[in-house]
């Protein structure tokens, strides 16, 4: 059956009429627009943050103004409301300038312009509708040189436990090139993001996080994935996002040892401080397959052939697929995601590509430097 997620009403009576015992709110609309308060006010058990919580992804604004707050490091920002206000406030920074939408956009809502006319451009893009409603308000921010990698953590609200690093690829071409996608691969963990920096990230930005959105009324539970910028000053948070995230979900997924439901269980019941949450050591490294044209306009309907992928392995994760008349086909933008698991990056790099490779996908392509960083670094260059 179809069930429209923005009827709160009717998924509210779905639950009860299927005496459904846990709801995982997967993708951050949802989330935003409230959809876990009804749950929770109806009595159904619910993984994912509150509508006022799920702010921390809702709002870049929200976000940087409670990092100002709770003293967490990040970067130096100015929130403007006007297309007027966005252009005086870039007098305040140099180039690269860094513009963000304030709301949900995709993944595709941040541009780093290399000149002041190309930061102009923008703010007349999203003041002007280039990203609807998300571009309402943009967020200015100072440019932060470093590597970006991301820390995961599950909270009750009180109890914090970590989930895993991963580093993701946002750039659609080789070698971060072109625009910013959802993401076109990911693996985990991270060694850039060592034991060491790891603990600074929980003590300087997700434990002051969670306690100040519970000090201040709005207690966090769920997923707190935090994306990072590795400066020579530490780790700083780049932005939070209030779900588990696409690509990153598939490579924390394979790698999770423990069983998943009593953990978003003990998330959602306060109970977080007694499960448990294993991850194997191995590498997982995931390849996004996407339509082509994409991430502007993608070309649906391309039929997929998957019967030459090996059984056992890798594994396929389906995003954007629908069948139609029995055949397999792309029905969006990113559209697989190829899973393996390796004993290193350069192996499940390997893995991974050569079950790209059994996928018959004439219409889709894929970068084919996924992990190339930590490849690079592995192989001593």
């Amino acid at each position: 059956m179809s069930l429209e997620v923005t009827n709160h009403a009717a998924v509210v009576a779905f639950c009860a009429e299927r005496g459904i015992g846990l709801v995982v709110v997967g993708p951050e609309a949802p989330l935003v627009d409230g959809l876990s308060d009804s749950l929770r006010a109806a009595g159904v058990p619910v993984f994912g943050p509150s509508q006022a919580a799920a702010q921390l992804e809702g709002s870049k604004g929200f976000t940087k103004d409670l990092c100002a707050r709770a003293g967490i490091p990040t970067a130096g920002y100015v929130r403007t409301a006007s297309h007027d206000e966005a252009r005086a406030a870039l007098a305040r920074f140099s180039a690269p300038y860094v513009l963000k939408a304030d709301g949900l956009a995709a993944g595709k809502g941040v541009v780093i312009a290399e000149t002041l006319e190309e930061a102009e451009a923008a703010l007349a893009d999203m003041f002007g509708g280039g990203f609807g409603a998300a571009g309402a308000q943009v967020v200015i921010e100072e440019f932060m040189e470093g590597e970006e990698a991301s820390f995961f953590a599950l909270t009750d609200g009180t109890t914090i436990v970590s989930f895993g690093s991963a580093q993701d690829h946002k750039r659609v071409g080789d070698g971060d090139t072109g625009p910013n996608t959802g993401g076109m691969g990911a693996y985990s963990p991270a060694p850039v993001l060592t034991p060491e920096l790891q603990a600074r990230v929980m003590a300087e930005i997700i434990e002051p996080t969670v306690r100040t959105m519970r000090e201040e009324g709005n207690p966090y539970q769920g997923v707190l994935f935090a994306g990072l910028m590795l400066t020579p000053e530490g780790p700083k948070l780049i932005e939070y996002n209030a779900r588990f995230g696409d690509p990153e979900c598939q490579v924390l997924m394979m790698r999770l040892k423990s069983d998943l439901v009593p953990i978003l269980l003990a998330c959602a019941h306060g109970e977080l401080a007694g499960a448990e949450v294993a991850l194997r050591s191995e590498t997982a490294l995931t390849v996004v397959m996407a339509a082509k044209g994409y991430p502007g306009t993608p070309e649906k309907g391309g039929a997929i052939d998957l019967s030459g992928v090996e059984p056992d392995g890798a594994k396929v994760f389906h995003a954007g697929t629908s069948l139609k008349d029995g055949t397999l086909v792309a029905n969006g933008g990113r559209v697989l995601a190829v899973t393996a698991m390796g004993a290193s990056v350069t192996e499940a790099q390997r893995l991974a590509y050569e079950a790209v490779d059994k996928v018959n996908f004439p219409s889709g392509f894929c970068r084919r430097d996924i992990g190339w960083r930590e490849v690079a670094r592995e192989r001593g260059v």
